[in-house]
């Protein structure tokens, strides 16, 4: 096995015990981009020179036997919404496509700190906006079991690079499934954390009530060991929660006897294809046979969530994408003649046509005479939707759901079509509206080859039973590797 196949927890044990250098680690990982980015297109830029000179870093500290945490020498990706010092963040977009910003975000400050190597900025749909990785600016991902398919959106770079072994782990953003939904088309492990766990300081902002960075990775330790080092409290994000945070990859015990398991007959109806269905009622059964307990549940408001998601959604991105002015920095238009006309060219010419469309919504949503039918409306769906969950909690300790209702489609097949590429996000987008934890890990393929995933949902602040719940499914399933077009 090369190394860039290699999980995480297996490289840094290689680490330690020198059997390996970081800049053998991160030469064979570079390699692999070298070989698979064209066909795959993961990344808006490779951090080539960066990446070796940590790993540099990292290799004279292990000779000067420093005390190192588990991400040492790991190569990360990081999504191209992320603020790097330095570095390009350009949110797939041609309004910041020459945007290097001063600072990084907290959760990069992190990663550096813990000693990983940042491999590269990752493809996105433009502003994170989108389910397939098809609105940047700069290319299309594909997805690395099938290039004609979509990796998913928006963290669909963040997936596929790990999915493509161009990355051990990659950090994404989650607003309404973005984590999630790539992770289960790309068959990788996803984590959407709770709101607050993370800080957002350093995300270029698209739905900030929404808005979460989480870890994705090919296995749950990993992806737990990730979390660990980017969690936590800071007073540059006034979202942040106040609570202490555990060691997770260390205490995952993969056990689930005695765990009652909800499932909510809302997410298995007439959109889901019926092999999700099959494949996640096997793994209901799985889990069971180890001790855990089924419970039938309800979220009634489930029908309406994916309308209340686009409604506050579309009207917070208009108000944060408003700052893009072209005044300062970004795209700025050659041809106008006056202020007015400057911003108006900039902004029609900077965004592209998914932005405008959720501008455009948004504007709509909160305009006077509006407001109360549509903006109200949608924040107390929000609140009857939390309202259902707690609920639920008193019933089961988690949630099984289909991560997406089916697999990866084919590149260009909803891209006419707004209203069913929005549906790819029925099931996760209540997890968004209620601020709960999900992870999504691989449990089956399907007959036409591609990855199925896996949904569980706890209450705010569960990620250790998340863990602990994936944990156990993953070694009964065993969970995939590089998928296996792109090995060499």
């Amino acid at each position: 096995m090369e190394l860039f196949e290699m999980t995480a927890a297996s490289l840094s044990e290689k680490l330690r015990s020198r059997e390996c250098s970081a800049v053998e680690i991160t030469r064979s990982v570079l390699e692999q981009i070298g070989k698979t980015e064209e066909r795959i297109g993961s990344f808006v830029t490779v951090c080539e020179e960066q990446a070796l000179a940590k790993a540099e870093e990292v290799d004279r500290k292990i000779a000067a036997g420093e005390e190192l945490s588990p991400l040492a020498g790991i190569p990360v990706g990081v999504k191209d919404n992320i603020c790097t010092s330095g570095i390009l963040t350009t949110c797939s977009s041609k309004m910041l496509y020459n945007f290097v910003p001063p600072y990084d975000a907290t959760v990069v400050n992190k990663l550096k700190q813990a000693d990983a190597v940042i491999i590269g900025k990752c493809n996105m749909d433009e502003f994170a906006m989108g389910s397939s990785c098809e609105t940047s600016y700069f290319k299309k991902t594909k997805n690395p079991w099938n290039p004609a398919y979509v990796p998913g959106g928006s963290s669909g770079g963040s997936a596929s690079c790990v999915s493509a072994g161009e990355a051990v782990l990659a950090l994404g953003s989650d607003t309404g499934g973005s984590i999630r939904l790539p992770a289960s088309y790309c068959g990788v492990v996803g984590l959407k954390p709770t709101y607050g766990s993370v800080s957002r300081y350093g995300l270029v902002a698209f739905a900030s009530s929404l808005d979460q960075i989480g870890p994705l990775g090919r296995s749950v330790e990993d992806v737990a060991n990730l979390y660990e080092i980017i969690c936590g409290n800071d007073p540059m994000d006034a979202t942040s929660a106040v609570r202490e945070y555990g060691a997770f990859g260390k205490k995952i015990n993969r056990s689930v006897k005695g765990l009652r398991i909800g499932i909510p007959k809302e997410y298995f109806g007439d959109g889901v294809e019926p092999e999700i269905k099959t494949a996640v009622m096997e793994s209901v059964d799985k889990l069971a046979k180890e001790g855990a307990q089924t419970v039938s549940i309800s979220l009634p408001s489930t029908d309406y969530a994916l309308s209340a998601y686009y409604i506050i959604s579309s009207a917070e991105a208009s108000s944060n994408l408003a700052r893009f002015d072209c005044v300062k920095y970004g795209y700025r238009t050659k041809d106008y003649t006056n202020l007015i006309d400057m911003y108006e060219k900039t902004r029609s010419e900077g965004f592209g046509d998914e932005v405008k469309r959720r501008i455009m919504l948004g504007t709509f949503v909160l305009s006077s005479g509006f407001y109360d039918a549509y903006y109200k409306r949608a924040k107390q769906m929000q609140q009857k939707i939390a309202q259902e969950y707690a609920q639920a909690f008193s019933q089961c300790d988690v949630i099984l759901t289909p991560t997406a209702p089916t697999t990866a489609f084919q590149i260009g097949e909803r891209t006419d079509d707004p209203l069913k590429m929005y549906a790819a996000d029925i099931c996760t987008v209540t997890v968004n509206i209620a601020g709960l934890p999900a992870i999504s890990v691989p449990c089956g393929i399907a007959a036409n080859g591609l990855p199925i995933g896996l949904q569980m949902i706890g209450p705010k602040f569960s990620e250790q039973m998340l863990f602990d719940t994936a944990g156990c499914f993953e070694s009964l399933y065993g969970g995939f590797g590089v998928a296996p077009s792109v090995k060499a």
